[in-house]
């Protein structure tokens, strides 16, 4: 049975070597260019791919080294926006005694985790992620994944009223913004040769399973929360403005229950049900879930869920220790197999493995073990399903 059959694939991070996290913070206090913090982040990349190639992965990324977070990242790359910690957002946080108890309770770096804020008119600076493609091709000849935030995940996480107002009339001003901007960008990649977009969007689990009076922490989106079924629905709005029209490479969603803590306790428990409504009617490729975590639940759930092409299946954990043994990880295929041919199934781990720069969920080493062993029970699924 040829690859087409379990690719084998990654969510997006990896961790950074410690002088890379040196840098990255003479960037972020100004004494060091994009262009010069870019070019050490280069030798970054060229360990995370070294990594992914020798564990056989098919579809890589390049660890998203360039990036202080999946998302935050965009101040490097537009104007109007400001990197502001969780700690400097307290102080627009209606309650913040209740809120500093929940980051407490959830186990919250919040000096560590920094969020994007819309301060000001946004203009494009650089793109989004051509620069990390065009680098990438030139280093590895497998098939390229590129992630890129999306368009809800960036309007909640970056709408932050007492401040973004003085720029936009109305968060749904912003995500029209960043709507065009993102369809931009995939066209862009698209062109130049990358295999997949993958859209990340792991607050649409907050918006189902957080606190419904309080906004739990869910990437730093911390504002107030308004009624689910309208945001599950402006979310699914702006994902189709987005791809509408895309052709020429895989796009996909990724969706998590937050990827800041080992503490699996700290993190959102809850399966997809809710969810599977709008994602038939969102016009992706695939979804790239988690379940190698019991908090998501059973694959059962896409039982009669028509209308979605593939599953991106996380069968390995970032956060644990542990390295899952390659039957666990087929128990869990051939559960996929039910509900999704062979060929509609990627392997990839639950999340990233360095998500935020400052609060990694795993070292390179314990995560190369883990990709070792899903690329090897991808090889005995493809000869078992041959």
């Amino acid at each position: 049975m040829s690859e087409s059959f379990f690719v084998t694939s990654v969510v997006g991070s990896w961790p950074r070597p410690n002088w890379l996290l040196a840098e990255l913070r003479r960037k972020n206090k100004g004494e060091l260019s994009y262009e010069r913090f870019s070019e050490a982040a280069d030798e970054a990349v060229l360990i995370a791919v070294k990594y992914q190639e020798d564990a056989g992965i098919d579809v890589l990324t390049d660890g998203e080294q360039r990036r202080d977070n999946f998302y935050s990242f965009v101040v490097d790359k537009l104007e109007g926006v400001k990197l502001m910690s969780v700690a400097e957002l307290l102080d627009y946080v209606k309650d913040r005694r209740r809120f500093e108890e929940a980051l407490s309770r959830l186990d919250v770096p919040a000096f560590a985790i920094k969020s994007p804020v819309v301060v000001g008119p946004i203009r494009k600076r650089r793109p989004l992620a051509l620069d990390e493609l065009a680098f990438l091709k030139e280093h590895t000849r497998r098939r390229i994944k590129v992630p890129l935030p999306g368009p809800y995940m960036l309007t909640r996480a970056s709408w932050v009223e007492p401040l973004s107002r003085n720029a936009y009339w109305s968060r749904e001003d912003l995500a029209t913004e960043y709507v065009r901007i993102l369809r931009e960008e995939i066209i862009a990649l698209a062109d130049a040769g990358a295999h997949f977009v993958q859209l990340d969007e792991p607050t649409l689990m907050e918006v189902v399973y957080g606190d419904v009076s309080q906004q739990t922490f869910m990437c730093a989106a911390i504002m107030a929360k308004t009624d689910p079924k309208e945001e599950l629905e402006f979310a699914t709005e702006l994902v189709n403005r987005t791809v509408k029209g895309v052709t020429g490479v895989r796009v996909g969603v990724h969706v998590c229950r937050g990827n800041w803590t080992k503490a699996e306790g700290s993190l959102l428990t809850g399966d997809y049900s809710p969810l599977i409504p709008y994602f038939q009617e969102m016009k992706v490729d695939q979804f790239v879930l988690e379940f190698a975590t019991a908090r998501a639940g059973e694959i059962k759930v896409f039982a009669d869920a028509s209308g979605v092409k593939e599953l991106g299946l996380g069968v390995v954990n970032p956060r644990t220790d542990e390295v899952e043994l390659s039957d666990f990880i087929k128990a869990k295929v051939r559960e996929a197999v039910k509900y999704f041919d062979p060929d509609r199934i990627y392997l990839n781990p639950d999340c990233g493995f360095g998500t935020f720069a400052e609060s990694p969920v795993n070292r390179a080493p314990v995560a190369y073990e883990k990709l070792k062993s899903m690329v090897k029970a991808a090889e005995e699924l493809r000869k078992e399903f041959a």
